[in-house]
């Protein structure tokens, strides 16, 4: 069990803070004494509701504005995000772009666009904020991967690709920094309900029939995936790097059709 004070005057970086998985986690470090840094590419409504909900409950929140697919705004973002708390202990790298476009109808414009969000911008922003972690000789990056790097469904090539990608430099970038203190993992997370998730399904029909596959019939919460993040940023995993936590209430080890 995490200790109230668990994440007390450490610096904590979500991208794509704004609503859903960003948001829930944003909330959850404030709540064990973290100094949050809320990034928001568009949706700066969002954020700021993000921020009151932290104030709110009491913890200590910032917003920063960033496209993480842009290299110039991530470098600005990480220059204002270290002046804004003594150091960034963890970075969530939660912002994502989608795609539902059928493989034949992906131009190279496309592919690219979700590249440079999904992989290019993790990397670049990951190496950064690595460079100060590795001074320090501690820090935690987690990566917000999805159940579809391993399985698919139709219409999310690209999608899936990226979130492959984000797997297999999970575990690269372990092995390049655990020996400077740093620990490197990804939460896969299954179908949780978030409007990312929900805007993916033509009617309410095709989602009910999505939740009944879930074994336990539900859709997650995105809380389940901010717990999970705390867990692997905590002292409690301590001893796991290069890891790849499912988090999808065994969706993920279902024999596929009807049961």
């Amino acid at each position: 069990m995490l200790d109230k004070q668990a994440f007390a005057g450490k610096g904590v970086l979500v991208t794509g803070a704004s609503r859903g998985i960003g948001r829930a986690t944003a909330m959850a470090f404030a709540r064990y004494g973290a100094n949050v840094i809320i990034n928001y590419r568009a949706d700066e409504v969002g954020a700021r509701e993000t921020l009151e909900q932290i104030k709110h409950a009491g913890g200590i929140g910032f917003i920063v504005q960033a496209d993480v697919a842009d290299p110039s705004a991530v470098e600005r973002m990480v220059s204002q995000a270290e002046g804004l708390v003594s150091s960034i202990d963890v970075l969530v790298n939660n912002a994502a772009a989608f795609n539902r476009s059928s493989f034949l109808d992906v131009s190279l414009e496309d592919l690219d666009a979700s590249f440079n969000t999904n992989v290019r911008g993790v990397y670049h922003l990951s190496q950064l904020i690595a460079k100060g972690m590795v001074q320090r000789r501690q820090g935690s990056i987690i990566h917000i991967s999805s159940i579809l790097a391993k399985l698919s469904v139709p219409k999310r090539s690209v999608y899936c690709a990226t979130k492959g990608a984000i797997e297999s430099l999970t575990k690269a970038m372990a092995l390049d920094l655990v020996d400077y203190g740093v620990r490197v993992n990804a939460i896969a997370p299954g179908l949780i309900g978030t409007e990312a998730m929900t805007a993916g399904f033509g009617s309410d029909t095709m989602l009910a029939e999505m939740e009944s596959h879930i074994p336990g019939g539900k859709f997650g919460d995105p809380m389940d995936i901010a717990n999970a993040v705390m867990f692997l940023a905590s002292d409690l995993a301590g001893y796991i790097t290069g890891v790849v936590l499912p988090v999808d209430m065994g969706l993920s080890a279902r024999e596929a059709g009807p049961v």
